[in-house]
């Protein structure tokens, strides 16, 4: 009698994976932030999207279903004996994607990201490769940044957030943005590691048998969660202090009015972490991804 291995309950043998399963190990819900702010980006800058569609589209696409579908594909990877513990049911672990298919999707994709990166310019082409690099680093071994709760979201609020920024304005702008651009993309970046804080709750069992060293792992779910909260509105109130100094005041009050949404609904998250950080997620972080935009608006074309 065979027993098939890296599986968490019996299944009959796969030689190919299942479509749906796929799509799954791609995880589509995590493909919105990184669009998003590709458009934020490409606000940003004040370039007319007329005559850009192709940039638009293709950038939209790139960072969001190839990269963000990639990073989740060799993540679940990386991760496949972490997700036998926390979530059993998950393509590879339950048997789903066979073998070394999910390593072979993964590969596949990063090839055909560096692909499609060519066609957005030199900017386009080498933020997508940093954005490859970057989804190996953050999985792999021996790097395998998450195993830090410092280091691991912080490279992927980065990677989110302000790479997508950047590039949507570098691409449509034909060149390096401006200062402005920067700064806010990277503020929003080093928001985005709270972001990725309250996500790593779900793992927690997991991460502290398998040796990620997580926040949640190190700190507790309180004080992890509270860490993720003040990293979630120090690089808020910056944008906001930017955005009167540059005398973009109405923006800058539209986002102190998000912000103080988010603060009670941290309020409400903190009372119980584990239990409300998905809910914080759905809500809180709703307000703080509206804000980019408000905020890309807000300095559109500033030199």
């Amino acid at each position: 009698m065979s027993v098939t291995t890296d599986h968490t309950h019996s299944a009959p043998a796969r030689s190919f994976p299942e479509p749906r399963a796929v799509l799954t190990l791609l995880k589509p819900i995590t493909w919105f932030p990184p669009m998003w702010a590709y458009l934020c980006g490409a606000v940003s800058v004040g370039v007319a999207p007329s005559g850009h569609w192709l940039a638009l589209g293709l950038g939209v696409l790139l960072a969001g279903p190839v990269v963000c579908g990639m990073s989740q594909a060799a993540n679940d990877w990386c991760d496949r004996h972490v997700d036998a513990i926390n979530e059993p049911h998950r393509p590879i672990p339950s048997g789903r994607i066979p073998g070394k298919w999910g390593l072979y999707i993964a590969l596949i994709m990063s090839a055909f990201a560096i692909f499609l990166g060519w066609f957005l310019g030199p900017w386009g082409f080498g933020a997508t490769f940093v954005a490859v690099a970057a989804a190996w680093a953050y999985s792999a071994e021996p790097i395998r940044m998450k195993r830090s709760g410092w280091w691991g979201p912080g490279l992927v609020g980065l990677s989110y957030e302000s790479l997508p920024w950047f590039t949507g304005a570098a691409v449509l702008a034909a060149g390096a943005p401006t200062w402005p651009v920067i700064i806010v993309a990277l503020l929003y970046g080093i928001g985005a590691h709270g972001i990725m804080t309250l996500n790593d709750f779900k793992a927690l069992e997991g991460d502290r048998q398998t040796g990620v060293n997580s926040l949640p792992v190190t700190l507790g779910p309180a004080r992890a969660a509270r860490v993720a909260c003040w990293v979630m509105t120090i690089p808020q109130l910056a944008v906001i202090a930017l955005l009167f100094y540059w005398g973009r005041e109405w923006f800058g009050l539209a986002i102190v009015i998000s912000l103080i949404a988010q603060l009670y609904a941290m309020r409400v998250m903190l009372r119980d972490p584990k239990a409300k950080a998905p809910w914080y997620n759905a809500t809180g972080v709703s307000l703080y991804v509206l804000g980019m935009m408000v905020t890309a608006f807000a300095i559109r074309g500033m030199s």
